[in-house]
């Protein structure tokens, strides 16, 4: 190969669309533009407006609203607390909770808890605390010999206590 033989990949570079040099460029006069008015000038920038007709933003009514009190649970799948096991990077004896997560890298932060869902398979038996776990993810935490302890998530138990 030598320096003269040295070319773009195909489509990489594309030649400058050149407006306003007359008529049979095909993108002269208006360069594209159409007639006169406020999107024939530059800066223009109209999302969503559609000629002085009510935008469609507008005509669709409103619905709902944030709850700001909402909990944000981190999730974590059983298929990530299998991988973590077999790596070496959780131990499987003593309880897991949110902060022994983090520190084994699995979770960034823990936000209002952590919440245990059923994705992947768990063969390791262990102890793992959570604010919320969904139902086939106990099953299956069960099922391989471990337990899941509910915290800070009102339990049945507590509910039928209240």
């Amino acid at each position: 190969m030598k320096l003269n033989e040295i070319r773009d990949n195909p489509g990489a570079h594309y030649r400058a669309k050149r407006v306003g040099r007359g008529i049979g460029s095909g993108k002269g006069k208006t360069s594209g533009r159409g007639g006169k008015g406020q999107t024939a000038r530059s800066g223009v920038a109209l999302n969503g407006f559609e000629g002085g007709q009510t935008p469609l933003h507008r005509r669709l009514p409103k619905r709902g609203f944030t709850n700001i009190f909402r909990k944000d649970y981190t999730v974590v799948n059983l298929g990530r607390l299998q991988e973590a096991l077999d790596a070496g990077k959780l131990k499987a004896e003593g309880a897991v909770d949110a902060k022994g997560l983090v520190a084994a890298g699995i979770l960034r932060r823990s936000r209002d808890g952590v919440r245990l869902l059923a994705k992947g398979k768990l063969t390791t038996a262990i102890t793992i605390e959570v604010a919320g776990a969904s139902k086939s993810a106990i099953a299956a935490v069960e099922a391989a010999g471990g337990k899941v302890v509910l915290r800070g998530a009102k339990t049945a138990e507590a509910a039928a206590e209240a």
